[in-house]
């Protein structure tokens, strides 16, 4: 059986509930045999892909982006997004399993006390019947279809998220056609594939920022969304629902929206930050050497415009902001976003490429 249990919520300027851990129970006798059945089989659909087998992929199942948010505990929120061809799922809904496994050599466990061995052979035919521990897992059952967007058509996106501490991963994504239960029904279709990622490490003490997010839109919310709602819609932060630009081209009457924050800033004898952000843009010709073609006046984030900011609370320095396209010819175009700790006098740099066109 997998069951939700919640990782917490991250304090920062625009709250951040991270999704919950799963943990298995084999005992709960609540989940209904159906259930179980999918759960078995998305599960060794993922075994036989860990150990080499050809994922099937009758659902057009691709990934398409990750984002990488500090979490609570010394752990990091990776909200992700992959896409599905929904005319492949008449029905309209389907099995989702994540599963993530650490790349990263575990460390060698303590050896046992004298005396304390005595029961060893038991212990080890429990383990060898007991399933592996990951560092996430998850499943959700009769998933909606996502609906294409106005006026689109082709694949649609999907969003999850996990938590998990810093290193390198894979994650397995099933979907699947939920299992009819009428007699002579065709075998469900699946989708399956693999991703490596790379978690960076938040809580070391340097100088970062979160992932740089493109936002298509940002639309706020009424109320901050319940356990449940989070989960299916991991990339609301707060009471804003950031819905991600994932190809990087904007029409002229398009705003450029980044979105990010900025971590372990040092703090000055009132525990405020003093942190300046810069956003520098360049022309970049086919063909020729980049041009700075324009900027804007810096953002600043210290005692004087952040007076409620509590590190103690967990509070994060907000990034971001809406640029109007409307005076950018035609083309291509870097976004270098410079943050500066006035405190540390360190500073870092993140790129954002991107084009704009007429329409």
């Amino acid at each position: 059986m997998v069951h939700r249990r919640r990782a917490g919520a991250v304090a920062v300027a625009v709250a951040v509930l991270s999704a919950a851990l799963i943990a298995q129970k084999k005992d709960d006798k609540k989940q209904d045999e159906w259930q179980r059945n999918e759960l078995a089989a998305v599960q060794k659909m993922t075994d036989n892909m860990s150990t080499g087998a050809v994922a099937p992929n009758d659902l057009g199942l691709t990934w398409l982006r990750e984002d990488f948010i500090k979490a609570q505990g010394n752990k990091e929120y990776v909200p992700f997004m992959v896409a599905i061809d929904p005319s492949k799922l008449p029905g309209g809904k389907m099995t989702l399993y994540w599963r993530v496994v650490s790349k990263d050599p575990a460390a060698a466990p303590p050896a046992p006390a004298p005396g304390k061995n005595d029961k060893k052979d038991d212990k080890d035919k429990k383990d060898k019947n007991a399933r592996p521990e990951y560092a996430w897992e998850d499943v959700a059952y009769e998933v909606p279809v996502p609906p294409p967007a106005p006026g689109a058509t082709g694949p649609v996106r999907l969003a999850r998220a996990f938590s998990v501490p810093a290193g390198n991963y894979d994650v397995y994504i099933v979907a699947k056609e939920p299992t009819s239960q009428q007699k002579g029904a065709p075998p469900p279709k699946v989708a399956a594939l693999k991703q490596t990622v790379t978690v960076p490490d938040f809580w070391n003490g340097e100088l970062n920022t979160s992932s740089v997010i493109l936002a298509q839109r940002m639309d706020p919310l009424p109320a901050p969304l319940t356990p449940q709602q989070q989960i299916d819609r991991p990339y609301v932060l707060g009471q804003t629902d950031i819905v991600p630009q994932l190809e990087l081209k904007f029409s002229k009457k398009a705003e450029l929206q980044p979105v990010f924050f900025v971590y372990n800033p040092k703090l000055d004898t009132a525990n405020k930050p003093d942190v300046m952000i810069e956003y520098n843009f360049y022309t970049k010709p086919a063909g020729g050497a980049e041009k700075p073609f324009n900027h804007t006046s810096p953002q600043y984030y210290n005692a004087q415009t952040l007076p409620q900011f509590d590190a103690a609370a967990g509070h994060q320095v907000p990034g971001g902001l809406a640029i109007p396209l409307t005076s950018f010819p035609e083309g291509d175009y870097r976004l270098e976003i410079k943050v500066t700790d006035n405190i540390s006098k360190k500073s870092l740099t993140r790129d954002v490429n991107f084009t704009v066109t007429a329409s």
